[in-house]
């Protein structure tokens, strides 16, 4: 298939296209770069051995959309492209509704006048209504939705806009992808997490603590109600959430939207990664306590029984693996992508 990555040069969007590409699948990586580096083309490249087509152009920019769907055969579009910090969003949430839920209209009615109608949406397990207090059953796909900051409210938004799109004409077939908390990096080193400036999850954050350009890493409360009082999380290997999506290609065929868990249906403590990350790098990592940042949940899982029933996927990489690879990537590029 011909298939259009928007936001393919960011963090899953590469890793996604590395997987697109080796199962010989043609693919046009379309991104702005706002938090992306060029030099990712040439990565992905030398991953695969094959060329990368790039298109730099923004989702909100339909003269440019337009020109890609003319000058590409698009059978179907991976959306990776939007902002993605909460706390930004919590502070400019009109540049989030703008650019997250704007972008993807103006997506849509390009795919439209193409006749390209199947999508991959990259959503996030920020759309669920989390629980604050104890039980913490794990997330199935009918659960209640109550996205608790503007962030996960543009995944929730852009849902429900898919979600009424494909009731309202047939012809179009959405999988929307709940992402629980990526990890890791390409066993290469060639590819992974680097964000700009200062890291807003917690992985990147210990891998600039342990490569000694961050003195210390801050846990946001050990008061929780969890087993050690951290943070529980479902951590995914960035590798098995790409192979979420080309599995979830075949989900394309059957009309409509469905939502899909991307996790692997456990949960780690932050001193869960802590511990394996200085196992990986062979050094312990300095740590100290902060206040409870508002808004966090104690503890959220995913339940990817339906990812494993109808697309064949489950998460094949354990913590100790995504640590490993995270610290090979921050070993080989302490400086980040350049």
């Amino acid at each position: 298939m011909n298939i259009l990555v928007t936001g393919g040069a960011g963090y899953i969007g590469s890793h996604t296209c590395v997987e697109l590409l080796n199962a010989d699948h043609q693919v046009v990586i379309y991104d702005n770069l706002y938090n992306a580096k060029s030099a990712v083309m040439d990565r992905i490249s030398h991953i695969t051995g094959k060329d990368v087509c790039f298109v730099r152009g923004d989702i909100l920019d339909e003269k440019a959309l337009d020109a890609v769907f003319t000058q590409h055969p698009i059978d179907a579009v991976i959306h990776f492209a939007g902002l993605k910090a909460v706390g930004e969003s919590v502070e400019k949430p009109l540049l989030y509704y703008e650019n997250n839920v704007s972008g993807t209209i103006t997506l849509c009615k390009a795919m439209a006048r193409a006749g390209c109608k199947k999508m991959i949406f990259s959503s996030s397990a920020t759309v669920y209504r989390m629980r604050m207090e104890p039980p913490f059953p794990a997330f199935t796909e009918d659960m209640p939705l109550g996205p608790i900051n503007p962030y996960g409210a543009t995944k929730r938004m852009i849902e429900q806009i898919l979600t009424d799109l494909a009731a309202s004409d047939k012809e179009w077939s959405v999988a929307l992808l709940r992402y629980f908390n990526p990890i890791g990096a390409h066993e290469s080193g060639l590819l992974g997490e680097d964000p700009q400036g200062i890291p807003n999850n917690l992985l990147p954050y210990v891998m600039r603590v342990a490569v000694g350009k961050l003195p210390c890493l801050q846990i946001f409360g050990d008061d929780y109600p969890t087993p050690d009082g951290t943070g529980v999380r479902d951590y995914i290997h960035v590798v098995d959430l790409a192979k979420g999506h080309l599995a979830a290609l075949r989900a394309l065929e059957s009309g409509g939207a469905r939502p899909y868990n991307l996790g692997t249906g456990r949960g780690y403590s932050v001193k869960d990664v802590v511990a394996a990350f200085s196992r990986a790098c062979g050094h312990e990592i300095p740590c100290r306590v902060a206040p409870r940042r508002a808004g966090d949940a104690p503890w959220y899982y995913a339940d990817a029984t339906r990812a494993k029933e109808e697309l064949g996927w489950t998460a094949q990489y354990d913590l100790d693996r995504m640590c490993e690879d995270a610290w090979r990537f921050i070993r080989a590029n302490p400086d980040g992508i350049r």
